[in-house]
């Protein structure tokens, strides 16, 4: 099934911009001249050899290009002096991946840029955007000038990364964008490139794929190369038993069959390989699983392999809507070894960096696929390595790929004609196949921060990385790694979605729910608009935490939007100046929602060319928070804010309620590597009396905002107004009335309430408990069969299933669990499901909820003992990883939430309606809610 493409109109893709604009050069009084918008200029001392070219989209935008003197593969052309100027620009810190920098002087350029953002400055030149793109078969950069420390010019890199491919002049090598607002701004620049380039589709043309309303759990800090079968079903049934169900599986590293050049084909095909950083050396051999997945059989009808296994784990836990695996883009790590009956003919390349990419920083993959190159599948046989790969994966029931290491061809190109021709021919082959075999959508790109991949390889993808791994500990040993790390991440995540976000939906990567900044990350993507998903080893979850960010079916609270900077941190520095704090926004269905969070503590270091700690700048920090923060002109469905002149502000950390005119600030103090989260929903006026009301949300979710899916206002006749409110998810449902409601009603059954200092709060049951459901134990079964893995004894077996079976049965779980064990006891409730069986007594074990390293050997034995699967019996446990802090414990503090403020204009609400948000799919109770 094709992928629903939007069509684009020429008014969507060109909305209104700001007041018309031009770019020009302007004669300066030394007898050069300067680029200048209107009466403007920025860019200072530009040489003659500097061609401008309008742009024939936006008045506001132009084309710069060069004539040089000689023919080369690459030129470093110098543009002009940058000077006192405020910038952001995001740059390439490492190969793959890219950050933000800030600066004010072309010296502080850093190599490799590709985004430089102009503020805009007080006499009254509005924002500038610098945008290097591809130029026929040249891809564009930016750098600091080549000249003495002082130089203040910046430089354009035009490459073409094969020395048989050169020019000597370029016109549209930098495209140039103008408008007031930073925002619009690059929207607008986005689309103006799509329509030059032709090459890509922005986001909003394009669909997501599920997963991204789905929490997952990925197994790659869980088992590294090690994940087997087994593994994998008992981390989905770890997070089943405690209440937080994946809706998706990612299967990392270590289901290929790969090897190294100097092992036979017989051998174990990549089992050998199970400490990370071991199989970069490896190249795929074929396109089957390996033996590990490969030897599976299910214990139902004895059926093998990858096919197997995927089916019984999307029957056994029925939240589990898709299931990812991990491939690199060349196959594996290492490419494909060359001479393989069955597989793609291939070449052995020996990998060469640029020098623009020998500044980028010392990286483990990278100095692993240099040494022991790349078994290269030539560009016109991608299509091949694609499907062949592809269709076996689609043929055993897997919905999608995370394509990992994507921007590794610009180290291949020498002999195929440059790195944007051999790009195109794999990125093409990659659209092709995902189009054929997973929707055109079933893709995360991974290891991609480069402008070739946005401008040539996001025609399909719609879903992509947007900052570095999550680092759980320093790679380079520094023991305040475990925490600055965390803030590089956010800013990596949150900065680079300002140009990313128009091309792939931003993917903020998995975390650990047991990490020492666990709630840091948790909040972080509560409200990123993206994918929540996990990394956390089998069996050790906070599901405090956890729950805060699912739903019982496995659904999250997803935001309409994706997060960006405000406006007024986009020119700072948070993370090593000590002082900023990073402050992202986004925008729910009927409210916005802000967060704080203090990054402080490390980061690019450009003298050391890596990141490094900087304790010195961690210390607590103070920032000031206001409703206008929020975009709220901005993404697809947006909230009416005109004419509203109240907001009221929940703070989830302090349990507070004030409320705030559009600009009232309020002041926020954060100790290093805290958070605090305001959801901001704007309050209604209506009746005579002038009745105000504002929804909040669920404030036991992160995203308590992104609980409230609609909200409308009935005014009757006379006094008698109402307000239905359309709720997602359980939990403590709060909103601010000026006055008490006569009534509460839970789909039209009356509900006790509590009101105090304009607060209206009442408990919202998930909507399994809701007197139309009929819950039938043996559609609860798959459900029950995770609870009943637990090793204890039948009683406390029995008072764990009612408790985590509460959240959708409510005060009814005690009654249909003892009626579940009495028909599994007695035979009057069977199931196929060979794992079910009768209940038996069984001796007290550890808690399920964390594992430490002392019960790791009971937990592979358990895995190795699995009916479900029946692992050869030469192959030994899982080997599980575990950090020092898996045992962490997440302590929330619970406060009143009352109103600070004294203005609450409080004129009273006679009445209050509530309506829980009915699923498409009910889980687990087999009817709709």
């Amino acid at each position: 099934m094709a992928p629903n493409f939007r069509e684009m109109t020429t008014d969507s893709l060109f909305p209104a911009s700001a007041s018309p604009t031009s770019f020009s050069f302007k004669p300066n009084s030394d007898g050069r001249r300067d680029l200048a918008l209107v009466d403007h200029p920025f860019l200072f001392d530009v040489p003659n050899n500097i061609l401008l070219t309008a742009s024939l989209t936006f008045t506001s935008a132009s084309f710069l290009g060069f004539h040089s003197a000689t023919t080369s593969s690459r030129h470093v052309i110098p543009l002009g002096r940058l000077s006192d100027t405020p910038f952001l620009s995001i740059f390439r810190f490492k190969i793959w991946w890219t950050t933000h920098w800030v600066g004010s002087s072309g010296r502080h350029v850093q190599n490799e840029t590709q985004l430089l953002l102009l503020d805009r400055s007080a006499e009254g030149r509005p924002y500038v955007v610098l945008f290097p793109i591809v130029d026929g078969p040249f891809r564009a950069s930016l750098q600091p000038g080549a000249a003495a420390a002082d130089n203040e010019f910046i430089d354009l890199c035009l490459e073409s990364g094969s020395s048989s491919v050169s020019t000597d002049s370029a016109l549209y090598s930098l495209y140039l964008h103008a408008g007031d607002d930073p925002f619009s701004l690059l929207r607008d620049a986005v689309a103006s490139l799509r329509h030059h380039l032709g090459t890509f589709r922005l986001l909003e043309e394009k669909t997501l794929p599920p997963i991204v309303d789905r929490f997952g759990w990925c197994t790659w800090d869980a088992f590294y190369l090690a994940v087997r079968p087994a593994g994998v079903r008992e981390g989905v049934s770890r997070l089943v038993s405690g209440g937080c169900p994946p809706g998706f599986v990612l299967i990392d590293d270590g289901w290929q069959t790969i090897l190294r050049d100097d092992e036979p084909l017989g051998d174990t095909g990549g089992m050998n390989h199970t400490v990370a950083g071991e199989q970069m050396p490896c190249r795929l051999v074929s396109f089957e699983e390996n033996d590990k997945f490969r030897s599976y059989r299910s214990g139902r009808d004895g059926a093998k392999g990858m096919d197997a296994f995927v089916r019984d784990l999307k029957e056994e836990f029925i939240s589990v809507e898709s299931v990812y695996v991990w491939h690199a883009l060349c196959g594996y790590w290492g490419g494909v070894r060359p001479a393989i009956l069955g597989m793609p003919e291939s070449t052995m390349v020996k990998p060469m960096l640029s020098p623009g990419a020998e500044m980028t920083m010392e990286d483990l993959a990278v100095d692993k696929i240099v040494n022991n190159g790349v078994g290269l599948v030539p560009p016109e046989k991608a299509a091949e390595l694609f499907d062949g790969l592809h269709s076996r994966l689609a043929a055993a029931g897997i919905d999608g790929v995370k394509v990992d290491v994507i921007h590794i061809l610009e180290m291949l190109c020498e002999e195929y004609g440059g790195r944007v021709d051999l790009n195109k021919a794999y990125f093409n082959a990659l659209t092709k196949s995902v189009r054929k075999h997973f929707n055109g959508n079933g893709v995360i790109a991974s290891m991609e921060h480069c402008n070739d991949f946005f401008i040539l390889g996001t025609e399909t993808i719609s879903l992509g990385r947007v900052g570095d791994d999550f680092w759980c500990t320093d790679p380079s040993g520094d023991p305040n790694g475990t925490y600055w790390l965390q803030g590089c991440h956010m800013v990596h995540c949150a900065y680079n979605s300002l140009w990313m976000g128009h091309f792939i939906h931003p993917d903020w990567d998995m975390f650990q729910s047991t990490h020492p900044c666990a709630a840091f990350h948790a909040a972080s993507r509560a409200i990123s608009g993206g994918p929540v998903y996990v990394s956390d080893s089998v069996g050790c979850h906070d599901f405090a935490l956890l729950r805060s960010l699912v739903l019982p079916d496995g659904s999250i609270l997803r935001c309409d939007h994706h997060a960006l900077p405000t406006k007024d941190c986009l020119f700072l520095d948070p993370l090593h100046d000590g002082k900023s704090m990073l402050k992202i926004w986004n925008l729910n269905k009927v409210a916005g929602v802000l967060g704080l969070f203090n990054c402080q503590g490390g980061g690019w270091c450009p003298e050391a060319r890596r990141n490094k700690c900087a304790s010195d700048c961690s210390r607590p920090v103070v920032a000031m928070a206001r409703p206008n923060d929020i975009e709220w002109s901005q993404g697809n469905t947006r909230v009416p804010v005109d004419g509203i002149e109240f907001f009221a502000v929940y703070f989830h950390q302090a349990k507070k309620v004030a409320l705030l005119k559009p600009d009232d600030e309020v002041e926020i103090t954060l100790e290093p590597f805290c958070y605090e989260l305001l959801t901001v929903s704007p309050v209604m006026v209506f009746s005579k009396r002038g009745l105000r009301f504002a929804p909040i949300g669920l404030t036991n979710m992160l995203n308590t905002g992104g609980a409230v899916q609609t909200c409308e206002v009935a005014v009757g006749p006379g006094e008698c107004s109402s307000v239905k409110v359309e709720v997602k998810a359980a939990g403590e449902m709060t909103a601010f009335s000026s006055e008490r409601p006569t009534a509460c009603k839970i789909d039209g059954e009356e509900a006790e309430f509590a009101y105090e200092d304009g607060l209206v709060t009442i408990e919202v049951p998930w909507s399994g408990s809701s007197s139309e459901t009929v819950a039938d134990p043996k559609i609860l079964a798959d459900y029950v069969v995770a609870l009943l893995k637990n090793e204890m004894p039948t009683g406390e077996l029995l008072k764990l299933c009612a408790d985590r079976l509460e959240v959708f049965l409510g005060s009814s779980s005690m009654s249909f669990t003892a009626k579940l064990f009495q028909g599994l006891q007695d035979g009057s409730i069977s199931s196929t499901d060979a794992n079910l069986g009768v209940i038996k007594e069984l001796e007290p074990a550890h808690c399920n909820t964390s594992v430490d390293a002392s019960d790791q050997k009971s937990l592979q034995q358990k895995e190795a003992n699995d009916s479900t699967s029946s692992e050869p019996d030469s192959d030994p446990g899982d080997k599980e990883n575990t950090d020092d802090d898996d045992d962490r414990n997440h302590k929330h503090r619970k406060r009143d939430a009352r109103p600070t403020s004294s203005d609450n204009g409080i004129q009273e609400l006679p009445a209050m309606t509530h309506s829980r948000k009915k699923e498409a799919k009910a889980m687990l109770l087999g009817s709709s809610m």
